[in-house]
């Protein structure tokens, strides 16, 4: 008799369990968050470029130009030297470092590539409207890349294998700095990081531990789905600080674009991204989300909300697509010398 009533007590238990993750994931959706498709075709569907479809000769082309560090000036730095992706898609630094060790001189932190095609708008002060726009910024950037777009231009023209990969990616198109910038953002849209929310809000109602599932209807109702919202949790533009004052603001000199305006910072794999916020001034997540929880949202939140947000961030670590380190084409004697000047 009592096996019987355990074993009836135990069925209720798991069936109130699965109501309320089923209540839960309803809540996050009806607060903006949106997971990443388990359906490859969806996925497609979402990270696609109507402009710039993506292929596999582009998407190969374009992880050997993320990786070839003769598109800078000094042929020493790449795309990959400021967004790793053998770490978080970034460079763990708190301000972006390139030529000649020179740092971002607004000491802007590299946000990550992972998931950046979530992003609405990309860069912190949010100029660029896609990847492949953003992808030829660095490269000429005098503090990053530093490299004048005919040289890069110059470079690619010089190693054959180059020229005929893009002829093949790109039939009747010339090679410019654009159609560089095509073919990054073309790899860049791969970068794609599910992880146990996505599972978890496409229905596995075991993928997130109680304590998680915790920390994100904690998530929820302080309101920090009002910004970190979407397929990204971020990627939009909001204004920074909100209401609070920042406490960390006198490093640098960025205040967001001629509206005030922020990219707001995906939130996934954000256990793997430190330091914290465009200035890269904490490494510390809990004081990252309490300072959120001033600027942002002007409260003080306790220390049971702040290790609860934290503990469910630890759902939001994904699973790396893997990359292989590309042999890149041989150089020939007409392709430009580095200039460590």
């Amino acid at each position: 008799m009592f096996r019987v009533q355990t074993i009836a007590l135990t069925a209720a238990l798991t069936s109130m369990s699965a109501v309320a993750s089923e209540a839960l994931i309803q809540k996050a959706k009806q607060a903006g968050l949106k997971p990443i498709p388990n359906k490859v075709s969806e996925l497609f569907k979402l990270i696609d470029n109507p402009k710039n479809p993506i292929t596999k000769q582009k998407v190969e082309l374009g992880r050997k130009l993320y990786f070839d560090p003769r598109l800078s000036k000094s042929h020493l730095i790449s795309c990959n030297t400021c967004h790793n992706l053998a770490t978080g898609g970034d460079d763990n630094i708190p301000v972006a470092t390139g030529h000649k060790w020179r740092h971002n001189p607004h000491h802007l932190n590299s946000p990550t590539v992972y998931n950046a095609v979530f992003n609405s708008r990309q860069f912190w002060d949010g100029r660029s409207p896609d990847l492949e726009d953003q992808a030829t910024g660095p490269i000429q950037a005098p503090v990053e890349m530093a490299m004048d777009k005919e040289k890069a231009v110059e470079v690619v023209k010089s190693i054959p294998a180059y020229k005929k990969a893009f002829a093949k990616a790109y039939p009747g198109e010339k090679i410019t700095i654009k159609t560089i910038g095509k073919a990054i953002g073309a790899f860049e849209r791969t970068l794609v990081t599910p992880s146990r929310l996505d599972a978890y809000l496409n229905g596995d109602k075991e993928a997130l531990s109680k304590e998680e599932k915790k920390g994100l209807k904690t998530f929820i109702q302080l309101g920090c789905a009002s910004c970190h919202n979407g397929v990204g949790l971020g990627g939009g533009m909001a204004p920074f600080p909100a209401i609070g004052k920042y406490k960390y603001a006198n490093i640098g000199d960025f205040h967001g674009d001629k509206n005030g305006m922020v990219k707001v910072p995906t939130l996934r794999n954000i256990l793997q991204t430190a330091p914290y916020f465009h200035n890269g001034a904490t490494y510390d997540i809990k004081e990252a989300i309490a300072i959120m929880g001033e600027t942002q949202l002007g409260k003080k939140l306790s220390k049971k909300q702040i290790d609860s947000i934290a503990t469910f961030f630890k759902a939001l670590t994904g699973k790396k697509p893997y990359i292989r380190y590309p042999m890149l084409p041989k150089e020939t004697a007409n392709t430009p010398k580095p200039n460590l000047d």
